[in-house]
């Protein structure tokens, strides 16, 4: 464990009550207002997509504002639903074997954004092959809003003082209150910022700059090659779980493991996407 000889270099923990309001049993937190302002946004921002005709081949959105209201449950279904069950499985499944009634216990943190993914997109498919939708369509609309609700979550994760970093030494290191006497990197900061401004940045430029919603699955792939690899560079910096360590040479980690093929299948998605969608007539 390095020793860090300037203590005072680093940063207080801001004092930020994870609840932000509570009304009886009843309370809401910063995590929880995150998912929904995510959710909330990406509905939005879907929509905005779909009535911005020059974005689509002919002008023609391959699905309708109403289909994205339809949706939108199921969307909320699929990431808590994922979410939940990926953190259960990939992360810490013995003790949900042990316990398994705390699988429901969603208050108590544990979600998986891996698992998250993979239940938005069976929500998708499911959803979209009912309704004649291209899945590969409505995997460039949802993805291309899905950032800033990542960017949102991750700072509610700050917020709660959970998924720090490693320890270090620079000037913007962070004592967190459950973190040891040693100050950490905010690595939830850091995803903040990938995962949520750069990635949706990346994403907006590959919507309306290069016109990519007219190529099926390219802007998805761009998300699931973009998140993964912004994954990546934040595990350099994050504390891996305590109950699984690092799995290999001292730095290799879980979300490392889960992220390497979503770099891999999204640069399949853009490489092999058509430079446009066939025409309707």
């Amino acid at each position: 464990m390095p020793e860090f000889l300037i203590p005072f270099a680093a940063l207080a923990f801001p004092n930020i009550d994870p609840v932000i309001i509570s009304i009886g049993p009843l309370a809401i937190h910063w995590y929880g207002l995150g998912y929904v302002v995510g959710i909330l946004f990406g509905w939005w921002y879907c929509k905005r997509l779909l009535v911005t005709q020059h974005l689509w081949t002919d002008g023609k959105p391959p699905m309708t504002p109403e289909d994205i209201d339809d949706f939108l449950i199921w969307a909320a279904v699929g990431v808590v639903a994922g979410g939940r069950i990926g953190y259960v499985v990939f992360y810490d499944l013995l003790r949900y074997l042990q316990n398994p009634l705390d699988i429901f216990a969603l208050w108590q943190g544990g979600m998986s954004f891996h698992g998250g993914m993979l239940g938005v997109i069976l929500a998708m498919v499911l959803f979209s092959r009912s309704r004649g939708i291209n899945s590969w369509s409505m995997l460039d609309t949802v993805a291309a809003g899905v950032p800033v609700g990542l960017g949102l979550v991750r700072v509610a994760n700050f917020i709660n003082s959970e998924l720090w970093g490693r320890t270090s030494d620079v000037a913007w290191a962070v004592y967190f209150p459950n973190g040891g006497p040693e100050p950490r990197h905010p690595s939830q900061l850091y995803e903040a910022i990938l995962e949520g401004l750069i990635l949706f940045g990346f994403l907006r430029f590959l919507t309306h700059s290069r016109l990519k919603l007219k190529s099926p699955r390219y802007v998805g792939g761009g998300f699931v090659a973009g998140y993964g690899a912004c994954r990546i560079i934040v595990e350099f910096f994050r504390e891996p779980d305590a109950h699984i360590g690092y799995l290999a040479g001292g730095w290799l980690t879980m979300g490392m493991v889960l992220s390497l093929p979503m770099v891999l299948a999204g640069l399949w998605a853009m490489m092999s996407a058509p430079k446009s969608e066939p025409s309707s007539g």
